[in-house]
């Protein structure tokens, strides 16, 4: 037996998403293989057996190492891989992803980048005044804002930091102010999926998503969010992936690429993306399996 995709999940509120992925599978018609932890073992065995197979893998069952049969298999044996895991890794390093959109002509917040603190555990003095009184801290490999420090202001402050990650680099990061448009802060979060991008208004304290409306990216020239986003995508080479945008006096990346998506739409959780942007998504995501048949 051959699937067209193969997509391993396990966490509970993938179950929307999931289920937009299978309609979208019955409109295209193409075969989807559902791997979740009650069939996970007969599962893989089916796959190392060579009894049931797949053309297309959609991974959801990161963080859980028992699902990492999966992936290896495909990577042998050739199938597509929606973000393969090492571009993933590749572009999750904020200090590397920081370079590249520079290089690429990318605005991004003024940034002081420092090694590992394992690599070099005593900095060179560090002149603060470009970034301004209160600054950002992250680490290079942080996800869902892990490790992150909002409004720091201090030498100190930054060498504490650089030891609850000791073997990560260390981005840190000028605050960025962003242009007021009707009674809103301009910032933005971008979905990008299979060549589609999909421009959000983003409330950083409710993490609550606005779609941008067509009226609201002719009149405030906000289309320039999905050139930006395309840039990115061109450079870290992932299937899909979301971006955090400020308006300024420029668009600036502030938040690189993020891959590993939450998938909770808006009527499942107040901030999850809305519904008919996540349905689109899987619908591209689709539409890759089917290019691979």
């Amino acid at each position: 037996m051959r699937y067209d995709l193969c997509l391993p999940w396990y966490w509970e509120y993938d179950n929307i998403f999931v289920g937009m992925v299978e309609r979208a599978c019955i409109e295209e018609g193409i075969s989807l293989w559902q791997i979740k932890p009650d069939n996970l073992l007969e599962s893989i065995t089916a796959l190392y057996k060579g009894v049931t197979t797949f053309k297309t893998l959609l991974h959801r069952g990161q963080g859980d190492p028992r699902f990492d049969p999966i992936p290896r298999w495909a990577l042998e044996h050739g199938a597509r891989r929606i973000n393969p895991k090492e571009i993933s890794e590749w572009s999750e390093d904020k200090a590397t992803m920081h370079l590249e959109l520079i290089h690429n002509g990318l605005h991004t917040p003024y940034t002081i980048l420092l090694a590992p603190f394992l690599e070099q555990p005593v900095v060179s003095p560090i002149d603060l005044s470009p970034l301004g009184e209160n600054f950002v801290i992250k680490p290079s490999n942080g996800g869902g804002g892990e490790g992150v420090i909002l409004g720091a202001s201090s030498v100190d402050k930054i060498l504490e930091a650089r030891m609850e990650f000791p073997e990560q680099k260390y981005l840190i990061q000028a605050h960025v102010q962003p242009q007021i448009i009707e009674e809103a802060p301009a910032w933005f979060r971008v979905f990008y999926a299979n060549g589609e991008t999909y421009p959000c208004w983003w409330d950083t304290e409710t993490h609550i998503y606005a779609p941008v409306t067509a009226e609201e990216e002719s009149q405030y020239r906000l289309n320039r969010l999905r050139d930006v986003t395309k840039r990115i995508a061109s450079i870290c080479k992932l299937d899909w992936f979301s971006t955090e945008i400020a308006f300024a006096d420029e668009f600036i990346v502030v938040d690189y690429v993020n891959d590993e998506i939450d998938t909770r739409v808006q009527s499942q959780a107040m901030d999850g993306a809305p519904d008919e942007i996540m349905e689109s998504i899987a619908r591209q995501l689709v539409k890759i399996a089917r290019e691979n048949l």
